[in-house]
């Protein structure tokens, strides 16, 4: 039986998220420039954007360039820049085609007005699209977002806030938080990620870099989050 055949459709998780991890480390056992990493992980974002359609996950969340990210190589920041634009060109049709939901979180004004700009106008011509939401997370730190929310919610008035009211000052207001959380290339840490949404979210490690990453460590991990007993606190 194939992996995919092992699968619970009827317990499939609503919003996966990723730490997509290993770029460098892949070029580098390689012996190949970073930014090659980079190229082959962006192959990968289609391979899995593809699978969670196929497995009609609602939200699919990837941790694409953090705040820290600046302090790479100028060389590295631009080409990764340069994969984005072209990776917004090139899939917007297919998105469209395939009534993907493209959405950004994330502070994206410190980015050049060219990506700014293909960013805006992915996001507006699928907004009323209704099938996958691909979520991606730009110039994207946990703990900005949260003091983010937090002047938010000072702005307007609000002394006694619920967590409702923290949830929807934060950029993923309106999304289920993540069920599961998958991290490549076997870092075990967070990496100021969605601090506040993954307070319940099932974490999944893998050893495989991310250009590495197939439907079958996708699968992995989603059997792996099924075979689990969420009892969110309680017995």
């Amino acid at each position: 039986m194939t992996l995919d055949k092992q699968i619970d459709l009827t317990k499939l998780p609503k919003h996966i998220a990723i730490i997509m991890d290993g770029n460098g480390r892949w070029a580098k056992k390689r012996k190949l420039p970073r930014t090659i990493g980079h190229t082959n992980g962006v192959k990968t974002v289609k391979r899995i954007v593809e699978l969670a359609r196929k497995f009609n996950i609602q939200v699919l969340t990837l941790y694409a360039f953090s705040t820290e990210n600046w302090q790479r190589p100028k060389d590295e920041v631009s080409a990764i820049m340069t994969l984005l634009k072209a990776y917004l060109k090139s899939e917007l049709s297919n998105m469209i085609k395939n009534e993907i939901s493209f959405r950004v979180i994330g502070d994206i004004s410190k980015m050049s007005t060219a990506i700014q700009e293909e960013l805006k106008t992915a996001i507006d011509k699928t907004k009323n699209l209704k099938g996958l939401v691909l979520n991606i997370a730009l110039n994207y730190g946990a703990r900005q977002e949260i003091l983010m929310a937090c002047k938010k919610l000072i702005d307007e008035g609000i002394k006694n806030p619920t967590e409702q009211d923290f949830a929807d000052s934060l950029y993923t207001k309106g999304l289920p938080d993540p069920d599961l959380l998958i991290r490549t290339s076997g870092e075990n840490r967070i990496s100021n990620f969605l601090l506040w949404q993954i307070a319940y979210t099932e974490l999944y490690i893998t050893n495989v870099l991310w250009p590495d990453f197939k439907e079958e460590d996708f699968c992995k991990a989603i059997i792996d989050y099924q075979s689990r007993d969420r009892r969110f606190g309680g017995i």
